[in-house]
């Protein structure tokens, strides 16, 4: 599931010259606004939540979604996602929101803003897999472009 000992991390990253106590990783992993990190319930694994850059299985299991998500990308994205639909590209997933602020602030890291509704309860009839991280971002493969509608 993509965890680390804590006590592993801590040592590696004084090994390299960045001591970091367990408080402030633990305040790290709390204050972090996009909620990227989460320790296991004992408090003695750490993970990001999505968003590797190598193959991790984050052991999610599927989960009914919420009727509708958002995907907020650039304006520079949009012919290519009403002829392809959201690929993952070099991610391991597509990433949703189920907030429609949550998909414009993303959307503005891309540029000019531009959001998609992704019609996810068709989806999930159609037996496409979602799942949710332990920070609440939804994870699928790709979404075809007949399930998507461009609002903003």
């Amino acid at each position: 599931g993509g965890w680390v000992s804590v006590e592993e991390l801590l040592a590696a990253c004084a090994a390299h010259q960045f001591t970091i106590t367990r408080s402030e990783l633990a305040e790290v992993v709390a204050s972090n606004d996009k909620q990227r990190f989460s320790f296991d319930p004992t408090g003695k694994l750490i993970r990001a939540n999505q968003g590797h850059s190598v193959k991790i299985d984050l052991q999610l299991e599927p989960q009914i979604p919420p009727a509708i998500l958002y995907h907020g990308t650039g304006k520079t994205s949009v012919t290519a996602i009403l002829d392809k639909g959201l690929l993952k590209m070099s991610r391991h997933h597509v990433h949703l929101s189920q907030y429609l602020e949550t998909a414009r602030k993303v959307g503005r890291r891309h540029g000019y803003p531009v959001v998609f509704v992704v019609d996810a309860a068709s989806m999930h009839e159609a037996d496409f897999r979602f799942y949710c991280s332990d920070n609440g971002v939804w994870l699928i493969d790709s979404v075809p472009p007949e399930y998507l509608t461009l609002i903003e």
